[in-house]
């Protein structure tokens, strides 16, 4: 159910940003201070990926099953529960020494994590009107971002006199302070309104439909390019192109200032002209140009200019992307359509985060890494023309 009382519905919509920002703060701190902790735990490349894989397959792998738990249930309990879990393991990772209990510490938070994501986006629709939904969408994720601004620019800084353990002790709470704060707000959690329940033995009928298909295909890109582009930035700017961690720092800084606003803009571009798909295939078209050029681009000022083009289009698309079926299918399973769009992207992040480190120990440079990245875009850019005639037939 919509809600409609603007005196409550924009302290809520502030709070589901701001608790989105702390799981940025979390994946983003393991991304920006990467070169420390490889160096500190003795890890290679490899292993180093395997943190963030571990953390993104279980997050895959729980999509579809807590799409349909927020279908069936009322999001808001499945939202603070995943909340709650992924804060305790920030904690943990903070404190663990050895490699196998990182990673088990990974997989774990990426199941936590699972709980957070689908839930915590229909909790957002829930606070717009039927017509806002791709802009409900896109801000969502704005939280993720601007934390990331905030990390980038300040945690080089603070992790020298501090370390990169006490860092993620204060996100943690940083992150149960702002789960207390939006309990206690949202109140409990409203009876899920009478009607037929959607059932699980609905997703192979759902999986079969094309417009299902084709947008998971496009998911499985954005997300591979999203994470992969942004876990690995700081490391390929210290590693191959010798910057000191500080400006790597500044460098993601300036990439997530720009994603941030745009990721807005774009589903709200989206709904205002009615053109999902320009938005869209725009986005990746940008992207399969930014990343070719990535590693070819003389000294650091072109390195600037081409992060900022990837910048602008790497999740401008989010919001229209996951309307996009919804305005095909409708919403009675909504959670669940989201689910599995959002398993295929985590499918994406899973191989091409563990692939670029696997492609560096192997090549020594991210530069084929990357330039698959852009290849995918290709592969996308060729899946969002076939929906073209689904979405008119659903007009």
């Amino acid at each position: 159910m919509t809600i409609t009382d603007t005196a409550r519905r924009r302290p809520l919509i502030t709070l589901l940003v701001v608790c989105q920002s702390t799981i940025g703060l979390i994946f983003g701190g393991i991304g920006l201070f990467l070169p420390l902790i490889r160096t500190d735990l003795d890890l290679s490349f490899t292993e180093a990926g395997t943190l963030a894989a571990a953390s993104n397959l279980t997050y895959a792998l729980m999509q579809v099953p807590s799409g349909y738990l927020a279908d069936r249930f009322t999001p808001r309990r499945l939202f603070l529960a995943g909340l709650l879990g992924l804060n305790v393991l920030s904690a943990l990772f903070a404190v663990l020494d050895a490699y196998p209990l990182l990673l088990i510490d990974q997989a774990l938070a990426g199941f936590f994590r699972a709980l957070v994501f689908t839930p915590g986006m229909l909790l957002m629709t829930q606070l717009f009107p039927p017509g806002r939904r791709a802009t409900a969408m896109g801000l969502y994720v704005v939280g993720g971002f601007s934390s990331n601004v905030l990390l980038s620019a300040v945690g080089p800084l603070l992790v020298g006199p501090l370390g990169w353990r006490p860092l993620f002790l204060l996100f943690s709470g940083f992150g149960l302070l702002a789960l207390l704060l939006y309990r206690f707000l949202a109140g409990a959690a409203p009876r899920r309104e009478p009607g037929d329940p959607v059932r699980f033995a609905e997703l192979p009928g759902l999986i079969r439909q094309r417009i299902v298909q084709l947008t998971g295909v496009i998911q499985f890109t954005r997300l591979a390019v999203a994470q992969g582009f942004t876990f690995w930035l700081p490391t390929y700017l210290v590693v191959d192109r010798g910057q000191p961690l500080a400006t790597a720092g500044l460098v993601a800084a300036l990439a997530s200032a720009i994603s941030a606003p745009v990721n807005y803009l774009g589903g709200y571009l989206s709904d205002r002209i009615n053109r999902p798909l320009l938005v869209i295939g725009g986005s990746l078209a940008v992207l399969t140009a930014g990343l070719t050029l990535l590693t070819y681009v003389p000294g650091m000022l072109g390195v600037l200019g081409v992060v900022a083009l990837i910048s602008m289009a790497i999740q401008v698309y989010f919001g229209p992307l996951f309307a996009l079926p919804l305005q095909v299918l409708g919403s009675r399973s909504a959670g669940l359509i989201s689910g599995f769009g959002n398993f295929c992207a985590n499918l994406g992040s899973f191989a091409f985060v563990y692939a670029l480190g696997a492609v560096k120990d192997a090549t020594g440079s991210f530069r084929a890494g990357f330039l698959s990245l852009a290849a995918l875009c290709v592969v996308a850019l060729v899946a969002t023309r076939l929906t073209r005639p689904l979405l008119r037939g659903a007009g």
